[in-house]
């Protein structure tokens, strides 16, 4: 059985697991592993335990971080702030319809990764080309939801204080309008929206507790308007070193099928069948009549 410890790499981020591989590490140390995109330093949160059999491969810890590879990052911040700024403004040169909310770079500057908001595709090979003119690396540019750029960003809520998402959330939550019902809430998206502008995330804390009491409620209740989920994120990488930009790997949208799109909900079916029914015996009686 390995010995495996749970690493984040981000604040309020996901905890990975990685194989000790021999190294002498305990909660709270920083070590430098590879993250899904590259080598990164984190911060180990779950103590040294053996488990039977792993989810998913495990990767191994590198090697704890010495003092050089925490300069290293702090550079990196430096370097981060220049390849945003110049990222802006190539984005402004070129006219795209895109927002830039932050720029990652790894612990050897081999990838560098812009994440962007934007209502709707967009071409940026060309945006893609020049930032690795300019950096000589590997680019990736990740489009992330209006959620997850509130994670990243931080802010004041309503209540005053800091943005849940940002100071302790590791995932989201569905959220729906039917929390706020059954909570006795003012139905007013605009009061119950965050800075993201969907629905709180604090509107599922004491849903779950109403949940765990075993009120029951009746089908009127159950109508909800469910929040929209948010875009998958499209990727688009290039290496410099190869001389040749990587085509946009965009993932299909999921398109509706034509037997999908015809399909009518049962009552608007009874209806016409009704209304179809009465203009008949309608025109019957007037035949009759002449």
């Amino acid at each position: 059985m390995p010995e495996v410890i749970g690493i984040r790499f981000k604040p309020c981020g996901k905890i990975y697991d990685f194989e000790v591989n021999g190294e002498e590490v305990n909660k709270g140390d920083f070590v430098v592993a590879e993250s899904e995109f590259g080598i990164s330093i984190g911060n180990v949160i779950i103590e040294r335990h053996t488990i039977d059999v792993p989810e998913r491969e495990l990767k191994k810890v590198i090697r704890r971080a010495t003092e050089e590879d925490l300069l290293q990052k702090q550079e990196n911040s430096k370097f981060e702030v220049e390849a945003k700024d110049y990222c802006l403004e190539r984005i402004m040169a070129r006219g795209l319809t895109m927002k830039l909310v932050s720029t990652e770079a790894t612990l050897d500057r081999k990838r560098i990764i812009f994440f962007f908001t934007s209502e709707k595709r967009i071409d940026f090979r060309e945006l893609v080309k020049d930032l690795a003119a300019r950096f000589k690396t590997r680019i990736e540019m990740r489009q992330i939801g209006v959620r997850d750029e509130a994670k990243m960003l931080g802010g004041i809520g309503i209540c005053g204080k800091g943005l849940c998402c940002s100071k302790f959330l590791t995932f989201f939550e569905p959220i729906s309008i039917k929390m706020a019902k059954k909570q006795e809430l003012i139905l007013n998206t605009g009061k119950l929206s965050g800075l993201c502008g969907r629905l709180m995330c604090c509107l599922g804390y004491e849903y779950d507790e109403i949940l765990s009491e075993g009120i029951t409620f009746t089908e009127e209740d159950s109508v909800s308007i469910t929040e929209e989920t948010e875009e998958l994120e499209t990727i688009v990488a290039s290496d410099d070193s190869a001389g040749e930009t990587n085509e946009p790997e965009t993932q299909p949208t999921p398109q509706k099928s034509k037997q999908e799109m015809e399909t009518v909900p049962k009552q608007e079916q009874k209806e016409g069948f009704r209304n179809f029914v009465g203009r008949r015996r309608r025109r019957r009686k007037r035949s009759h009549k002449k």
